[in-house]
């Protein structure tokens, strides 16, 4: 039997989900985290979020979300999970539960549902052949895991495949020729360095012109708090970031992201940029640094360049109803 949501099952699922979701490298779930991951977000819905139930006893956790003020949010609803306890792996309990997430989508008038980075319900996950290194989101469905397979077979298409990449900071070191590389820049006009507000200008208008939503958001409150961003400035002007740097509580490196503005492209500053905010992450005392990327993107060559190694892929994918 199907049910929306009601917290007198929360033990229950929390139980599902060590047990279950654990053994595809998430991380375990405490009554804190499950409250701040699921029941605290804006976009907790009860009516999409679903217990699996045979003889009162909890057999499966499903859950959606959406919000028209998520990217792509006017159109889509994202997939978060679906989680069976292990006896209740089968075809008709993951469609049962899938179906109740799309129909109350389709309900709500989105015309597609979606597994991907945008979701706002951040799941973490262990970083394979660390001593529980952890990485702060999964950017999808992980690569053939059970669900992912399921997917396949219900008219989900895989849009992308992100690769998952890690690096321990212990002996990062900038080389020769990135300092070379960043010596031929300055010749240009251009110095990467911590953005300074006295010094620097045009954030937001850098941040426009890249056009990503979640950048315009972290970077654009970073720089505004005076949190460290990684920039690089043409005659004061800047026209790329990495960053932001901030150490979390767990020892990783922060990401959000790296852009250059098209009209200084050429210059190697993405690398430089990068490379620079490697160093600053050592430098606070950061233990390493986690993030994804696309696998046709050409930045997977800066981040290799850099020491960083895929760990794991996640499948990025959506139907459309």
């Amino acid at each position: 039997m199907l049910v929306a949501w009601d917290r007198q099952y929360m033990d229950e699922v929390i139980a599902v989900w060590n047990e279950e979701a654990v053994q595809e490298g998430y991380k375990e779930l405490t009554a804190k985290s499950f409250e701040d991951i699921f029941l605290s977000s804006p976009y907790f819905d009860r009516d999409n979020t679903f217990i699996l139930l045979e003889s009162d006893q909890v057999r499966g956790f499903a859950c959606g979300c959406t919000g028209d003020d998520l990217p792509l949010g006017d159109a889509a609803g994202y997939v978060t999970c679906i989680v069976l306890a292990h006896d209740w792996k089968t075809n008709d309990n993951y469609t049962m539960m899938l179906d109740a997430i799309e129909r109350r989508f389709q309900a709500l008038g989105k015309k597609q549902a979606d597994l991907l980075f945008f979701n706002p319900m951040m799941l973490p996950w262990y970083i394979p052949g660390t001593p529980k290194h952890e990485h702060n989101n999964a950017p999808g469905v992980p690569l053939n895991s059970m669900l992912y397979k399921f997917l396949l077979g219900q008219g989900y298409i895989e849009r992308a495949k992100e690769c998952a990449m890690y690096l321990n900071l212990a002996s990062f070191a900038i080389p020769e020729d990135i300092r070379a590389k960043e010596e031929k820049a300055a010749a240009d006009g251009y110095r990467v360095e911590l953005f300074d507000r006295v010094k620097h200008y045009g954030v937001d208008e850098m941040l426009h012109g890249l056009d990503n939503p979640l950048w315009k958001r972290e970077i654009g409150q970073a720089a505004s708090d005076g949190v460290p961003v990684v920039i690089a400035a043409h005659q004061g002007k800047v026209v790329g970031f990495a960053g932001p740097v901030i150490r979390q509580e767990n020892g990783r490196g922060y990401f959000s992201g790296i852009g250059v503005s098209p009209a200084h492209e050429g210059h190697g500053l993405g690398t430089i940029l990068f490379f620079t905010l490697c160093e600053a992450f050592r430098r606070i005392g950061t233990e390493y640094m986690s993030l994804y990327t696309g696998s046709t993107n050409p930045a997977m060559r800066i981040y290799e360049k850099a020491g960083f190694q895929t760990v794991k892929q996640f499948s990025v994918m959506r139907k459309e109803f």
